[in-house]
């Protein structure tokens, strides 16, 4: 930033005279499309937007936000949305930041604030390399990281958090500062894990995977025929190499043209599918999922940049609510009233998904970091496409969903937790000792709470 936005800053300008043309207001052309992201329960409402297209922009709207004394939020896509700025404070939206720079000898890649994981993916791709991303490639690669990050690879590589190198971030003093594990190790060990908490992140150096190819896609039942699915998804993730990543969620399929015919209009069973090795291995290891008799078989060798059929989820932005816990283990007696819940015959229509975690997810990182329950076996996710006015109803019904699951659970994953979230949720993420030094690091950096990610850590433990 130029010495000049810094005395502007100083004799009480305005925001278009120190970020210019990147601001949009509530009577500007481009401010709905600046604020709206992907999930539409709720959207942003603030003051002002810095549509930022550099660090420059961000240290301008950081500074002059502190001066002003107004709240800060960040916004790539919009999928994590939580707590909304409404009529006050400053949102930096950083989807013009979409820079991506691969060093192939390296095996890393250099991600600017906005892109999305299918930038980072195309990219790596000619090199036969490729990130950590997760199952929708169009969310955004600094949020998904920040927040822990559980891929399709995750089992034999971990969280995408452990391969952070380095973090450049805007914090409220208005320094750019340059994040690693020998220049700033609290900040490096907070960031990876503690969110948007701390600062702007206007880019992040990640290590690159040797992967091109997997052997994935989805195995499709009627829950009607194989009711017991789950049940038997879960004995078999007993014994699976690290190289394996699995899922099954199980939800109602509408009776729409574009679906396949033996899965529309039914109670639908899906078995998500990455495993690193050949596919003759990988038929090996899935022959007891295939002899329960899918309805549809997508299952096959597909290059890293198709890896979103592995989950297949909806693209397109929407309204939806969604919980999650942490567990031990998985309890199979409990597996049943998971399966009714995610029936047609639902009110309200609940996705049910779980997700095998152990492996290198399990294992503490070369370099620590913030991510909490490294000893929670799976992942136990509620998740229903919503309205605003219905809200309370859908957060109730996933809360009594849960409720027999907490003797199991070990914590919370804040990515996988989509509205608002109070305290006991955030403090439910993080081991007792990491949480007290992450608010400690909070209170040192942002004691005035100037930043206000999608969930919050209080400057205090005792908050």
């Amino acid at each position: 930033m130029t010495e000049n936005r810094d005395d502007l800053i100083s004799a009480g300008a305005t925001w278009d005279d120190v970020v210019g043309g990147a601001v949009r207001r509530p009577d500007s052309a481009g401010y709905d499309d600046e604020r709206v992201g992907f999930q539409l329960v709720a959207a942003h409402r603030p003051a002002v937007v810095v549509a930022a297209r550099n660090s420059d922009d961000i240290r301008a709207a950081v500074r002059f936000a502190a001066a002003e004394g107004v709240p800060v939020a960040v916004q790539a896509t919009g999928h994590g949305l939580a707590t909304p700025l409404d009529g006050t404070g400053v949102l930096i939206s950083t989807r013009r930041m979409t820079a991506v720079t691969v060093n192939a000898a390296e095996r890393t890649a250099w991600v600017e604030a906005g892109a999305r994981w299918r930038d980072v993916i195309d990219a790596a791709g000619p090199h036969g390399l490729a990130p950590l991303s997760g199952s929708l490639p169009g969310v955004g690669a600094v949020s998904y990281t920040l927040g822990g990050g559980v891929g399709l690879m995750a089992r034999r590589y971990g969280f995408a958090a452990d391969h952070v190198r380095r973090i450049d971030l805007v914090t409220a003093d208005g320094r750019l500062r340059r994040v690693t594990a020998t220049g700033d190790p609290d900040l490096f060990w907070a960031l990876r894990g503690g969110g948007g908490n701390f600062g702007v992140v206007t880019g992040m150096e990640i290590d690159l995977v040797p992967v091109d190819r997997i052997h994935g896609g989805g195995l499709f039942f009627d829950l009607a025929r194989t009711p017991e699915l789950a049940a038997e998804w879960y004995r078999w993730t007993a014994s699976l190499p690290e190289e394996m990543t699995s899922a099954v969620s199980m939800l109602p399929f509408p009776d729409l043209p574009g679906i396949p015919e033996p899965l529309r209009g039914r109670h639908v069973g899906q078995i998500q599918i990455a495993f690193l090795g050949s596919a003759k291995d990988g038929d090996e290891l899935v022959a007891p999922l295939r002899a329960l008799g899918p309805v549809f078989d997508g299952l096959q060798e597909i290059p890293y940049a198709e890896s979103a059929v592995v989950f297949n989820e909806p693209d397109q932005p929407h309204a939806y609510q969604g919980e999650n816990l942490l567990l031990r283990d998985v309890e199979p007696t409990g597996l049943p009233a998971l399966t009714t819940l995610s029936a047609p015959t639902n009110p309200t229509m609940c996705v049910v998904g779980l997700r095998h975690l152990g492996g290198a997810l399990s294992r503490p990182p070369a370099v620590p970091n913030s991510v909490g329950h490294r000893a929670a076996g799976y992942l136990l996710g509620v998740l229903s496409p919503t309205t605003p006015n219905q809200v309370d109803a859908v957060r109730a019904m996933h809360a009594t969903a849960l409720e027999p699951w907490s003797a199991h659970a070990v914590g919370r994953s804040l990515n996988f937790t989509f509205g608002a979230v109070d305290q006991d949720t955030v403090r439910a993420a993080f081991a007792p000792q990491d949480y007290r030094r992450i608010t400690e690091i909070k209170a040192a950096l942002d004691p005035q709470l100037l930043f206000r990610p999608n969930f919050l850590i209080p400057p205090s433990a005792d908050s």
